[in-house]
């Protein structure tokens, strides 16, 4: 009996596999695999509930808190974004072929299955995890190989083609013809695209926003909480402890309320498309606003400065799903060590939308009201004059010799 493990979702793309495995590929038993990283308990459920109507082996993978201990908190330490938002998507998308690994390994599956196209991201960041755990089991990804026509060829699917084959098979699929959003959830970020969001200069319409509230419907009155940091990671909020997972979806909400989150962004995919992304992550951008603050405070400027450095690198690595590379590793003992004094509190203040550092302290910190007062005397302030007399040497002596240079010309 060959056997496929399919990475399901329980869209469009990944329902229409499901027939696509046995009519057009062969496989006599599809197992489907739904790895929970926070998507809506809904969705999970109209996942279980479809891959059982078309006949698979399910499986539901609840991953959340590994989602945020061991992908969400590593990039906070790393101040992980890309091109100006949180990466969210990406650092999901590691552990979701992860577990699909291990439930091949375990089943001795012939192939795998998954429904990304081959324009986006998602193939990328998938199939490298595959490669690097189960190099010996091949991978099927139909919405890129095309759809089978009569002659033996393949032409690429449409999304309009997709909605008529799912229809032709009973597959109930929310997706309709004027109004195609594809909208992927985890617990660090919400994306949405496709149909006119994919225009750049079309203003999107407010129920695309699940997460986040319009300004207009935000508090009038803002509020001010306090963020605690250990070690890099977020322990607390408001003085109280919570594990990862309660920490992340309380801010969620909390910063949702407030309309804090919302990113519209043009963004340079892996193939070097550019493509219009509209994004919700109101936890992700209060809790690395916090982390930055702290760093900010405990580290001295040369670590600051190479720092910045070493986050771009990581987060360029995390974006293209290079999970296992031996580059970021390295990166991460780095990362590591500046953050063993990356400890504190920050106060943040939302408001109508914004997020406010007002706040931090640490016992770490690298300030001294004595030194940086004005009102201070223990600085000697004629002690500058020597490094001030010298502050750009190498500059004036070019200034000086360039304007002989032209005086003699």
């Amino acid at each position: 009996m060959k056997t496929v493990v399919l990475v399901y979702s329980g869209g469009l793309d990944t329902s229409v596999c499901i027939p696509l495995m046995r009519e057009e590929y062969g496989f006599d038993r599809v197992v489907t695999v739904t790895v929970d990283v926070g998507q809506p308990q809904d969705d999970i459920r109209q996942a279980e509930e479809r891959a059982r109507a078309l006949g698979t082996e399910h499986r539901t993978v609840d991953a959340r808190s590994e989602f945020v201990s061991e992908y969400c908190w590593p990039a906070v330490k790393a101040n992980g974004d890309y091109q100006g938002y949180p990466i969210s998507t990406s650092i999901a998308r590691p552990l979701i072929a992860l577990k699909a690994a291990e439930v091949a390994r375990e089943l001795g599956a012939d192939a795998y299955a998954h429904g990304c196209t081959g324009k986006g991201n998602d193939q990328f960041r998938i199939e490298y995890v595959m490669r690097t755990l189960t190099p010996e089991i091949p991978i099927i990804a139909p919405m890129r190989e095309g759809r089978l026509q009569p002659d033996g060829t393949r032409e690429p699917w449409t999304r309009t083609e997709e909605i008529e084959y799912a229809a032709a098979h009973g597959l109930n699929v929310s997706h309709t013809r004027d109004r195609i959003w594809s909208i992927d959830e985890n617990l660090w970020g919400r994306s949405i695209e496709g149909g006119r969001l994919e225009e750049p200069d079309y203003a999107p319409p407010e129920d695309i926003f699940h997460w986040t509230r319009g300004i207009d419907d935000t508090p009038s009155d803002p509020r001010v909480i306090t963020v605690g940091l250990e070690h890099g990671c977020p322990i607390s909020l408001d003085g109280q402890r919570m594990d990862g997972l309660a920490l992340v979806t309380t801010m969620n909400a909390l910063a949702g309320e407030y309309g804090v989150g919302r990113v519209d962004i043009m963004e340079d995919r892996m193939l070097g498309l550019k493509v219009r992304e509209n994004y919700e992550c109101p936890a992700a951008v209060v809790l690395l606003a916090a982390h930055r603050a702290l760093e900010a405070l405990v580290c001295t400027q040369g670590e600051l400065r190479f720092k910045a450095s070493v986050d771009r690198e990581w987060g360029d690595l995390a974006y293209r799903g290079l999970w296992f590379d031996p580059l970021k590793e390295d990166l991460e003992a780095f990362i590591g060590r500046v953050q063993e004094r990356v400890s504190g509190e920050v106060m943040i203040r939302l408001h109508r939308g914004s997020c406010t550092v007002v706040g931090r302290r640490s016992p770490w910190a690298l300030y001294s009201e004595e030194l940086a007062s004005f009102d201070s005397k223990t600085f000697d302030q004629a002690d500058s004059e020597g490094m001030v007399k010298l502050h750009g040497l190498q500059g004036r002596m070019y200034w000086s010799l360039r304007e002989a240079q032209q005086r003699g010309s």
